[in-house]
């Protein structure tokens, strides 16, 4: 063979080896524009990291429901708890990016990072906010026996009794977590904490006297407002909350860093197409902004929020970046 024909010869099979490669590409290209077209045609699941009962779960639900109605395709709620969410936020994080398997999180998800040396997912690799719809507000709850009525008095009995009392969290790891060591290093107090598997067994044990005190979050504590089995001494972020006007802030009782709201924000794994992530978060949005479904978020005693996908990567970053301060400052530590 001369020289002129072999270079023919492995100029050809190049050729067809980069027209092959690039059958490939067009291919995939074609099938991944399918899928995103076509967006939904099978079920949907929404993955809540806490138990059934709690508020994660009823939001969750909620959206479930208008969604199903909507796309005219079953969207069911699976809950995953355990490992202060991080079971279920990893589950969602491995997933297929194909927008079936969506994620309700909470602010523990960016918590995390800044508490735990070992995570099994990177929030800001491996997932991608859609579309954040609520914040929210923790309260400082005892039993009705404790032997307290005011913060002032719950501050001098577990300070005369160290180790003596607990308080209870809606997860490791999670705001209440957080929170609860906050006022423990600031007070100076010694108390125990028992993590819960979401805020809706938490709340049982506290009105079933099993409990000393918790941090309970604003939508799992509203129905329980008027019972005469808890006493509501104070409550986390910027201002009282609307709808226990009485009970005054940590804040306004001199203790810092109590400002930062909770969220409830919906994430998709990360190479999850841009199409399919807007189609979802603008869906999500447009069903709640309904005066009928606001009304239900709010009824939950939470702060409606309606922020889609391009503009929640910033926000997620600088909360997480106030988290990060709050918890290094605090010295905060929790057990994993």
């Amino acid at each position: 063979m001369t020289l002129f024909k072999k270079f023919r010869t492995q100029a050809k099979i190049g050729a067809i080896f980069a027209l092959s490669l690039l059958g490939g590409v067009v291919t995939d290209t074609v099938a991944q524009e399918g899928a995103v077209k076509n967006y939904p045609d099978k079920q949907i699941r929404i993955i809540v990291p806490y138990s059934a009962g709690g508020s994660t779960d009823a939001l969750a639900r909620l959206v479930a429901g208008e969604l199903t109605g909507a796309w005219k395709q079953t969207v069911i709620v699976e809950n995953k708890p355990g490992a202060g969410g991080m079971i279920g936020n990893d589950l969602v994080a491995k997933a297929a990016p194909d927008g079936y398997t969506v994620l309700l999180g909470i602010t523990a998800i960016i918590q995390g990072p800044h508490l735990f040396a070992k995570i099994p997912y990177d929030v800001d690799k491996d997932l991608t906010p859609v579309a954040q719809i609520g914040l929210s507000s923790d309260f400082l709850v005892v039993k009705a026996s404790f032997p307290a009525n005011t913060f002032e008095e719950f501050i001098k009995v577990v300070k005369a009794n160290p180790g003596k009392f607990s308080y209870g969290s809606y997860g490791a790891a999670t705001s209440s977590n957080i929170h609860g060591e906050m006022l423990k290093k600031q007070a100076g107090l010694e108390m125990t904490h028992i993590p819960y598997k979401g805020g809706a067994p938490q709340l049982t044990d506290l009105l079933g006297g099993q409990l000393d005190a918790a941090f309970v979050d604003v939508a799992n504590l509203r129905a329980q407002i008027k019972s005469d089995k808890i006493k509501i001494l104070a409550s986390t972020g910027e201002k009282r909350s609307e709808i226990l006007p009485d009970v005054r802030t940590f804040t306004e009782m001199g203790y810092k860093d109590f400002e930062p709201y909770g969220f409830f924000t919906f994430f998709l794994p990360s190479k999850t197409p841009k199409p399919i992530v807007d189609k979802l978060s603008n869906e999500i949005l447009r069903l709640l902004r309904t005066p009928e479904n606001k009304a239900k978020i709010e009824g939950m005693g939470l702060q409606a929020t309606f922020t889609g996908a391009d503009a929640l990567a910033p926000l997620m970053k600088r909360d997480s970046e106030i988290w990060g301060k709050v918890i290094k400052e605090g010295n905060i530590k929790v057990e994993q």
